[in-house]
C-alpha cells in the first residue's frame, strides 16, 4: 500500500485569468495529465495520486501537495496544467528519495523552483 501521496486540487482554475479550458477546470486537466503519465511511472505503487476538492490556493492555480509519514509536506501553486505533469512526477521521485521530504529549490524541476506555497513539518513523534 502506498505511503506517499500527491494531492491535486481539482477545483483550481486553468490560470489566474481563466476559470475553464475546453469546459474543464485546470485542476482536472492537470489530474488527467498526471494519471496518464503515471501509467508507466516507476513509483506507481509507492504513490497515490488523489484528487481533492480544494487546497485553498485559489489565487495561485494550479495547486498540488506532497505528503508522507515522517516527512515535511510540500505544497505548490502556479503550475501550468497542460505542461507540468512530468515535472511534478519528477519532483515526486525526489520527494520519495528524500529522508525528510525536503527537496532543495535548485534541485527541483524548473517549473517547481518557484510557486512553493507551504512546507509543513511532520507531526511530533
Amino acid at each position: 500500500m502506498p505511503n506517499h501521496a500527491l494531492y491535486v486540487c481539482k477545483s483550481c482554475n486553468f490560470s489566474p485569468t481563466q476559470r475553464d479550458y475546453m469546459g474543464e477546470r485546470g485542476g482536472i486537466h492537470l489530474l488527467k495529465k498526471l494519471l496518464k503519465f503515471s501509467e508507466k511511472w516507476s513509483l506507481q505503487s509507492e504513490f497515490v495520486i488523489q484528487e481533492v476538492e480544494c487546497l485553498s490556493a485559489c489565487q495561485r492555480p494550479c495547486a498540488i501537495a506532497l505528503t508522507a509519514p515522517h516527512k515535511t509536506s510540500l505544497m505548490f501553486g502556479d503550475l501550468p496544467p497542460l505542461l507540468s505533469a512530468e515535472a511534478i512526477l519528477q519532483l515526486c521521485e525526489q520527494y520519495y528519495a528524500s529522508s525528510d521530504g525536503i527537496v532543495p529549490r535548485q534541485a527541483r524541476p524548473e517549473v517547481l523552483q518557484k510557486g512553493i506555497l507551504a512546507r509543513i513539518p511532520p507531526p511530533p513523534i
